[in-house]
């Protein structure tokens, strides 16, 4: 008969969640947050903007399809969205102990213990998420048998400085160069920017990248807080009094936000799922989005030459930005999905379309 260890949740609040162990018996704290992906649990514990976090899954059943190899191609995983499991634990309903997948190399078990980090399952994840929805993202410590740590709040941490590259990397040799601002980038962003033929200039968070020799900047995705990335701000705003193209995803649309002379502010629970609308601006086309984050802008703090690109339809919150004039646009959700749904992809072709209508108008 399998053995499995106890283990509980603690909340800030004081509740209580008992479990069974399925990953590591390493005790760890972090924030508690919900998603509610159905799929692509792979892509979603190898997401870096899920640094210091301990996810809950609305869905019940997980590691049913287990965890592919871990192929490298041009110098990426070819199946994870970074080089490692990010999140600090896993909270699911029903663990399936049993794995099938014409790609699978390992059960989700295993790949959590490799990387040191508890799975807690058999747990009300209904109720638990009921909490979170109604109090807000709160605190939380995954504990085993009499140990005893401490709450930790991620948030009072710079995140981005612990997940970004510390060196700068290039990918390709051909097409329109792009500096890419590693905030705790996902590999599709790259992967999509290298299939439209973009030469990708990866390069740290607080790296002045106005020295490179460029002709369009891509603010990635991240996690924490963007009050925390004052150096990369600083170098946004070297370059949007110019008119190079700028496009950013997630904490890259906090940070343009920001740049601009915008405000941010921490979300009660977040968008974390994979069937977030999003409502086009001046228009009545609504896209089905993919979203992980804890942090929005404050529309409503946009200078007179920016305005507001997408909008949440479930609680009008921000979802993208954009300069009237220049090509500088951002959204909050990923167009890159992975995973998700791919609606919105085409804003990387609206990306490299103007940088080639930027390079045109000066070579006239």
């Amino acid at each position: 008969m399998l053995q499995v260890k106890q283990a509980k949740l603690t909340l800030e609040d004081g509740t209580v969640f008992e479990g069974k162990s399925f990953g590591s018996e390493k005790p760890v704290a972090g924030e508690v947050v919900f998603y509610t992906a159905m799929t692509g649990y792979p892509e979603s514990l190898t997401d870096p903007s899920y640094t210091g976090q301990i996810l809950v899954s609305t869905y019940p059943m997980i590691g049913n399809y287990g965890v592919p190899f871990g192929e490298i191609h041009e110098g990426i995983h070819k199946f994870f969205e970074s080089h490692k499991v990010h999140i600090s634990g896993l909270i699911i309903a029903d663990y399936s102990f049993e794995f099938s997948h014409w790609n699978a190399e390992k059960s989700l078990s295993d790949w959590l213990k490799e990387y040191e980090v508890p799975g807690i399952f058999d747990v009300d994840t209904r109720a638990l998420t009921k909490i979170l929805r109604e109090k807000g993202s709160m605190l939380g410590k995954i504990e085993f048998g009499d140990e005893v740590i401490d709450f930790y709040d991620p948030n009072m941490e710079n995140l981005v400085a612990r997940v970004s590259c510390t060196q700068r990397e290039v990918y390709g040799n051909e097409g329109p160069r792009v500096v890419l601002v590693d905030c705790g980038v996902k590999n599709n962003i790259i992967r999509c920017l290298r299939k439209r033929g973009a030469t990708v200039i990866r390069v740290p968070w607080d790296y002045d990248f106005s020295v490179e020799d460029y002709d369009g900047v891509f603010i990635s995705n991240g996690p924490g807080d963007p009050a925390m990335c004052i150096e990369t701000v600083q170098n946004i705003r070297k370059i949007i009094d110019e008119e190079k193209p700028v496009m950013g995803i997630c904490l890259g649309n906090q940070l343009l936000a920001r740049a601009a002379g915008a405000d941010t502010y921490k979300l009660k629970y977040g968008h974390r799922s994979h069937n977030q609308p999003v409502l086009l601006h001046g228009t009545d086309k609504c896209y089905i989005s993919s979203q992980n984050h804890g942090y929005a802008v404050a529309t409503e703090t946009l200078p007179a030459d920016w305005e507001p690109l997408f909008t949440n339809v479930n609680d009008e919150t921000n979802e993208g930005i954009r300069h009237k004039t220049k090509p500088f646009f951002s959204t909050q959700f990923h167009p890159e999905a992975s995973s998700g749904p791919t609606d919105t992809e085409f804003l990387f072709d609206d990306f490299i379309q103007s940088i080639k209508v930027y390079k045109q108008s000066v070579n006239k």
